[in-house]
């Protein structure tokens, strides 16, 4: 699961009994080396759609972590690309790493909760990190990131299908939001990382509520699981687009 270049079982446990922030600052330096980082088929997939509907201006990276995320906006961006997270060393990180070509990028500490940008991005997305938002904090989020957007902007991030019930990842998944939980109720500070609470059809009435108008695309790249739905898809949520003045 780990390559020789990640994190030891003692280290992990370390994080697991940090808060979230403190337990990624801990974990950033072999971040890159862990499944936690979103697969770069993932991410090639994501920018080729991407550039279909772009370009776009100015892009923002929400939970940004190491700064993967970043590579695909700067395929699609033309004027600036900014990373946000909250976590001081997986930022610390991400500026050490060769930048990618394009426009320039520029990395920000904040918590996505409280945004502190003003209404200057055509573009956000966001890979792996809503684990780490309660159910309840969605309707937050999602006003937060509306609030960063430019009228006609866009919000963008892959979500995988669940696991059929009863399957092995299934009962992975299971196994780890129940030890989680169980951490959470016995240990503090919690570490919100809930890999089940993050659903679509909640996700969708959420973005709709927000003032969304939600898309979904497949990504062919990971085809489609027996009953024929995509195995993973691109969630587009839209802003309107600005009113038109009269000839």
């Amino acid at each position: 699961m780990f390559s020789p270049e990640g994190p030891s079982l003692r280290e992990l446990a370390v994080q697991a009994l940090s808060s979230v922030e403190r337990g990624y600052d801990l974990l950033a330096p072999k971040f890159d080396h862990t499944p936690f980082r979103t697969p770069d088929a993932v991410l090639d997939a994501v920018g080729s759609l991407l550039r279909r509907t772009g370009p776009y201006d100015a892009g923002l990276d929400l939970c940004c972590g190491t700064g993967a995320g970043a590579g695909v906006l700067a395929q699609v961006c033309r004027e600036r690309v900014v990373g946000v997270d909250f976590s001081a060393g997986m930022l610390d990180v991400a500026r050490k790493q060769a930048g990618p070509t394009g426009p320039p990028v520029s990395w920000v500490r904040a918590d996505a909760r409280a945004l502190p940008f003003a209404p200057s991005f055509d573009l956000v997305v966001s890979f792996g990190a809503f684990g780490h938002f309660l159910p309840s904090e969605l309707p937050g989020l999602f006003a937060q990131v509306r609030s960063v957007l430019r009228p006609g902007g866009a919000f963008a991030f892959p979500l995988v299908a669940p696991p059929r019930p009863g399957s092995p990842g299934y009962w992975a998944l299971l196994g780890f939001d129940t030890v989680m939980r169980v951490r959470n109720a016995l240990w503090r500070p919690p570490f919100v990382m809930y890999y089940r609470a993050f659903r679509l059809g909640d996700v969708r009435r959420e973005l709709t509520e927000a003032g969304f108008r939600v898309e979904l695309h497949a990504l062919p790249e990971f085809g489609r699981r027996p009953d024929g739905s995509p195995r993973v898809r691109l969630v587009m949520a839209r802003l309107p687009e600005p009113p038109r003045s009269p000839r």
